[in-house]
């Protein structure tokens, strides 16, 4: 099954080939599906009018069929055509460029920002014009510690851009040509592992959940804030492919609304069985009896087991506990920070409290002078999760040796 993105990229395909047809061609195309329609109509005009609807009910589907295998053009085949219009694609050349799509939530989830970030220092790499060696690895660690602090939550966006300084380093005495394939070479095994961990993910995120279970997630961590599958909302795609039955509650995601426009439009797209649902009604669908797990994503994983995820995951997990529902949290080991202890050592973003007072609205729902609070993040405490799900297992309590022994595995 395709995701919606790689929907969105074939149409965008035809309709680039579309374009490049005459005028004439096109003009003929369309009369010539106009005859074939034109047949269901004149058959409908013989005898009488009930003979005449059976006539033309009859002949229609043929019309239609002839329209395709004539390859003629309808208005009616089109319109899915106008999906290209509302696809952009955005090209970073510079560091404030790439900085901006990343401070900005051009590209967002922690995933996806890990992956942007190995090919934007592969891309501003290729712009420093500089044969002594330590002065382009001093220009490259910049742009890296630029990028870094765009989204200081984010554990994946330093770590792939330590793996391109390392990459880097490890290629320092070769020529520029050779530095910069091993680069380019590096990113994109950063994206192709991310999709194999992906997968991995959702295969042991499934695992957890049987027919007919009601799952809530909040936020988005599927394939548009990672890359395939995602990986909260890895195991519900799976399910569907499988035509297993998993009804999902997504809460919208104050301020920005990620659960509303992100995760119920992927899900609704894969034939997931989606509830959109605000984030104090919760509480509501849990003491229902409608909700068996939650699933969440995380930006950064701490030793303990502490996590750090989008603002609100932690009031979830407290109502969970009353409810005694498990809640899970998935992701790769790279969003796994063993240097930092505990959730008290993650830095906790914060961003402009115009995403609360006027965003989304028609009119602004406060006052200019009421202040706001608006951090992009909360921790949810280890002792409130049942397991954390990565590409290599589930990890269960302790976290500290479970985690541990993640990276202490060489397979």
């Amino acid at each position: 099954m395709k995701n919606p993105a790689e929907v969105a990229r074939g149409y965008l395909t035809l309709g680039k080939i579309k374009t490049e047809q005459t005028a004439v061609r096109l003009l003929l195309l369309g009369m010539l599906a106009g005859a074939f329609i034109a047949l269901a109509g004149a058959a409908a005009t013989f005898g009488n009018v009930y003979v005449g609807k059976v006539a033309g009910a009859a002949i229609f589907p043929a019309g239609l069929t002839m329209v395709v295998l004539a390859g003629s053009e309808l208005f009616t085949g089109n319109c899915l055509l106008i999906i290209p219009l509302l696809e952009r694609e955005i090209r970073l050349r510079t560091v404030e460029e790439m900085e901006e799509a990343i401070r900005a939530l051009r590209v967002r989830g922690a995933p996806a920002i890990g992956i942007c970030a190995a090919y934007c220092m592969y891309v501003l790499a290729k712009s420093i014009r500089t044969e002594d060696r330590p002065t382009f690895l001093k220009r490259l660690s910049d742009y890296g510690q630029q990028l870094d602090a765009a989204r200081p939550t984010a554990v994946n966006l330093g770590w792939a851009i330590r793996e391109m300084m390392r990459t880097a380093l490890e290629h320092v005495h070769d020529t520029r040509g050779q530095m910069l394939d091993a680069l380019y070479e590096r990113a994109v095994a950063i994206h192709e592992e991310d999709i194999a961990k992906c997968r991995a993910i959702s295969e042991y995120g499934l695992s957890l959940l049987k027919e007919g279970d009601g799952v809530l997630t909040h936020c988005n961590a599927g394939p548009l804030a990672t890359s395939r599958y995602g990986t909260a909302q890895g195991p519900f795609l799976l399910a569907a492919e499988r035509g297993m039955h998993i009804r999902v509650f997504a809460d919208e995601t104050r301020p920005l609304l990620q659960g509303a426009r992100l995760t119920s439009y992927e899900l609704q797209r894969a034939g997931v069985d989606v509830t959109l649902i605000c984030d104090n009604m919760a509480s509501l669908v849990m003491k229902n009896g409608w909700v068996q797990a939650c699933f969440v994503g995380c930006d950064r994983v701490a030793a303990n087991g502490d996590t750090a995820n989008k603002i609100g995951t932690s009031g979830v997990a407290i109502l969970a506990k009353h409810y005694g529902i498990p809640v899970y949290v998935l992701g790769p080991t790279s969003t796994i920070d063993m240097a930092c202890p505990d959730g008290d050592h993650i830095p906790i973003e914060e961003r402009d409290g115009e995403e609360i007072k006027t965003m989304w609205y028609e009119k602004p729902m406060a006052l200019p002078e009421v202040k706001c609070y608006n951090p992009a993040f909360d921790v949810t405490d280890h002792e409130l999760i049942a397991g954390i799900v990565t590409e290599k297992g589930i990890c269960r309590p302790p976290y500290t040796k479970s985690l541990k022994a993640l990276f202490d595995d060489k397979k």
